[in-house]
């Protein structure tokens, strides 16, 4: 499968507008490219790839209104054609429209920066040349994602019609997606609901966070399926399908996923600091190396069918093992 030729560079241009306040511009231009860190920031500064004015600055350089700032990104280049790879795939489903399949933890989705093999599509090319190119090349038959360390449900499309017609439905919200994850902690209420908008955190754009006005509404319903000494089995549903939503929510609501070391889930977090509780939590994380989340179920409507179908996965083994053991310890 072809894709498109990139090109090795992005820029970017920003006017300063009246009443904006000083501010140095490593830290105005970490808060508005997006994906962007202040380190990577100040490398572009420093080799001459932002120019106010048309000129080069400091990284100390206080930005005034009517400032003309342009940015220049290099990009890696990628290669031109996302090739086949034999990659074992769990297929749940599939007919002449669509697959659904339980991606195993560590698989990325898609190719990207980083990323240009080894991946869920590069596999799914391996397995068919019927995949909807509705996305962008190296998308291929994607409608949507999950995080890498993230296992469980996902829907592929075969051709552009079904592509759509399964986009609207994400849209509307009206596909049912359960997941299943260990939290840290026993929750105060049995079920509940969190509501905050997600947006890029201010201190590391690669992360995110719940801002009171800031970025999209996030919707996420919880259940606490089972009690452990100090975790929690719980059922989360989306009503909406924001980037790490569910991660988010759990670490804002003091409840992180357990494992997730990107949103605090690695370290203890209830409970005693104690030896003997450190080496079992130590010992419970080597099960472990990922955040314990599984797309258990999958409910939609079929294009084609025009009837509604749900699929079910079983928990994968690091994540049962996980659940065995803290079971054991209750006991």
């Amino acid at each position: 499968m072809k894709m498109a030729k990139l090109i090795t560079e992005k820029k970017f241009n920003y006017t300063i507008t009246e009443g904006k306040k000083k501010e140095r511009i490593d830290v105005y231009l970490t808060k508005t490219i997006e994906r962007s860190t202040r380190s990577k920031i100040q490398k572009l500064i420093k080799n001459d790839l932002v120019l106010v004015n048309g000129l080069p600055v400091k990284a100390n350089y206080l930005v005034v209104p009517n400032d003309q700032i342009e940015v220049t990104i290099p990009v890696s280049p990628r290669p031109e054609t996302t090739d086949p790879e034999d990659i074992p795939l769990n297929i749940v489903y599939e007919d002449d429209d669509l697959i659904v399949l339980n991606k195993q933890p560590g698989l990325v989705v898609h190719p990207a920066i980083g990323n240009h093999t080894g991946t869920l599509v590069n596999a799914l090319l391996h397995h068919t040349q019927k995949l909807s190119h509705f996305n962008t090349p190296g998308r291929a038959g994607i409608v949507h994602r999950i995080d890498k360390d993230t296992s469980g449900l996902l829907l592929i499309a075969k051709d552009e019609w079904i592509h759509a017609e399964l986009s609207k439905q994400f849209a509307a919200h009206t596909i049912d997606r359960t997941y299943y994850a260990v939290c840290w902690g026993l929750f105060k209420n049995s079920t509940g609901e969190v509501i905050g908008n997600i947006t890029r955190s201010n201190k590391d754009r690669k992360l995110f966070c719940v801002h009171e006005t800031e970025g999209k509404h996030a919707h996420t319903f919880y259940k606490v399926l089972e009690e452990y000494e100090f975790a929690s089995l719980v059922q989360l549903n989306l009503k909406t399908g924001r980037t790490h939503q569910i991660r988010v929510h759990m670490a804002y609501t003091n409840h992180p996923v357990f494992g997730d070391a990107t949103y605090g889930g690695r370290k203890i977090a209830y409970g005693s600091n104690l030896a003997k509780m450190k080496n079992r939590v130590d010992n419970l994380l080597s099960i472990i190396p990922r955040q314990a989340l599984h797309a258990k179920t999958l409910g939609f409507w079929h294009p084609r069918k025009n009837e509604r179908v749900i699929f079910n996965s079983e928990l994968p083994d690091d994540m049962q093992t996980l659940i065995d053991k803290l079971k054991v310890n209750d006991d």
